[in-house]
């Protein structure tokens, strides 16, 4: 299936979630919608293994009264058959489903309008994160209200809209073919066309597409020397505000691209919605539940116990570190903060705004081989304060390779223009590259786009830490200390365009000149209007 038919398949799928929402908000609807979509995945996946199993035994789609095939053979088959099938399943699908939980069950009741279909759907979201997979998936479906009022006021009018939502999703699926990559890049697309639904809310879960492919570019590319190309390996990534997991993803992607090869990624997020989500994606994208860990909790208070390690050579690192923290989120640092291990050499950032706080958090565990790519507003740039003694500290050991400067409205949570900081713990040059691609986008009719040209220029650039005038300039540390370590990127790369310089005496000589022009052609005129017996001008 081609990458332009996985789009029109979410664009099939958020055509049918604009008619059936109604009044429903785009983030109610979102749950359902994504989290059906992510049992028609578990099903079709469980399904093909389970065919692949049973071969010759595995009933025919017909003849069954439109339910999932895999029920005619549970229901002929003695229980010690069924167990040795779903122990098979948990050791290489990595988990189970009943087959009265499969989509094509579900589609069934759907079609023929069963008065069970809700109350089977409740029962399936429960096994599914009770008992489906060997390690805890538990609250994976918590947002999900299937006793909303917003489906209907009783359990008969839930019952019948649900019945029409889930026709009409498979009806919308079943025009195409969908493999894993399918499926997962619809749930993509449908994750983006809801945050543009969701407005500022967006940026809890959602990082735009072009803004994810630089940083998965540039943790992706050799730490010390980018020129050098693409990590043949990376063990282990971290975003600590993972969203929807989308970011984690995309570096997945990538390696998988270049042939290199990733151990296994790492994610926190605090919203237990965008939490879910998040679990959902991996899954869909077919990362093996051996492959991710995915934790609900703040990063700032750091309550992950594997990151909570205090003794230093057990402390857990990471190859590359990314993240699109809340933009000068504000927090309440309790006073043993300060003696934290992650901010104690730094000090704490100041309670109006978190971004220091998220950007020494992932620096702590970033390895010293690894790269860090951090979404930051521009304040942090130039901000004074506890702010600008911990810039001033990150420069002076080194640490900030790279400060990138992207258009504004690139976001759907905020219009304002924000930055990429590049950090190594230890890096190979001296200065800091600068680039600012503050005019570099296409205007769009709500938000500015990135292009891929756009795209590859900044990495480009980066890559190869080349210099263009009004884009990209290295600065060496001395002239970054003269400015009192204020990192604001017009003072190093300007986009104005400098006026021409005029030439007075010249202009003065093409004045006279325009004067003698003028009266040679008023003298020729009255000359004319004389021969013609006319009075002259």
């Amino acid at each position: 299936m081609t990458t332009s038919n996985h789009i029109q398949l979410g664009k099939t799928l958020w055509s049918i979630a604009n008619d059936l929402r109604g009044a429903m908000n785009a983030d109610d609807f979102r749950d359902y919608m994504l989290s059906l979509l992510f049992l028609r995945y578990l099903s079709d996946n469980y399904e093909a293994a389970a065919r692949k199993r049973l071969k010759e035994e595995y009933p025919t789609p017909n003849g069954n009264g439109g339910k999932a095939p895999l029920s005619a053979w549970y229901e002929s088959k003695p229980v010690k058959e069924v167990q040795d099938l779903e122990n098979y399943m948990r050791r290489h699908v990595y988990y189970v489903i009943k087959p009265q939980y499969l989509w094509n069950n579900i589609v069934h009741l759907a079609k023929t309008q069963s008065k069970e279909l809700l109350s089977t759907l409740q029962q399936g979201f429960k096994y599914i994160e009770n008992h489906s997979f060997e390690s805890s998936f538990q609250g994976l479906f918590s947002e999900i209200n299937l006793d909303s009022d917003k489906l209907g006021k009783t359990y008969e009018e839930r019952n019948k809209k649900l019945c029409t939502i889930i026709q009409r999703i498979a009806e919308g699926i079943n025009q195409f073919s969908t493999d894993v990559d399918a499926l997962g890049d619809a749930y993509e697309y449908l994750i983006g066309q809801f945050a543009a639904g969701s407005g500022k809310k967006a940026g809890e879960f959602y990082t735009p597409q072009p803004v994810s492919d630089i940083l998965s570019a540039i943790v992706t590319l050799d730490s010390q020397d980018p020129s050098q190309g693409e990590k043949k390996r990376i063990n282990q990534v971290l975003d600590f505000a993972c969203g929807s997991g989308s970011l984690l993803l995309n570096i997945r992607r990538r390696m998988r691209e270049l042939g290199g090869t990733l151990g296994k990624m790492y994610g926190q997020e605090k919203n237990i919605t965008t939490y879910n989500l998040a679990r959902m994606n991996m899954l869909l994208h077919g990362v093996g539940v051996s492959e991710f860990e995915i934790y609900h909790g703040d990063s700032l208070l750091n309550d992950w116990s594997i990151l909570r390690e205090m003794n230093p050579t057990q402390k857990k690192e990471f190859d590359a570190v990314v993240a699109n923290p809340p933009f000068s989120y504000r927090w309440e640092p309790s006073e043993a903060m300060a003696t934290d291990f992650r901010f104690k050499d730094y000090g704490l950032a100041p309670k109006s705004a978190a971004d220091f706080a998220f950007l020494l958090h992932g620096f702590h565990f970033l390895s010293k081989e690894g790269t860090m790519a951090i979404i930051l507003p521009h304040g942090v740039l130039f901000r004074g304060g506890s702010e600008e003694r911990i810039r001033k500290k990150l420069l002076k050991d080194g640490n900030i390779d790279t400060v990138i400067g992207l258009p504004a409205n690139l976001f759907f949570s905020t219009s304002i223009p924000v930055c990429i900081l590049v950090l190594k713990k230890c890096k190979k040059f001296d200065d800091v590259l600068f680039i600012n691609a503050a005019e570099h986008y296409q205007k769009g009719k709500r938000q500015n786009v990135l292009l891929p040209e756009h795209i590859q220029k900044i990495v480009d650039t980066y890559r190869e830490r080349r210099e263009e005038p009004r884009y990209s300039r290295r600065v060496s540390m001395e002239e970054i200390e003269k400015n009192e370590y204020n990192l604001n990127l017009s003072r190093y790369v300007s986009t104005a365009t400098e006026e021409e310089t005029i030439d007075l005496s010249e202009v003065n000589r093409e004045l006279v000149a325009l004067e003698d022009a003028i009266r040679q052609a008023r003298e020729t005129h009255n000359q004319f209007l004389r021969e013609l017996g006319l009075p002259p001008i």
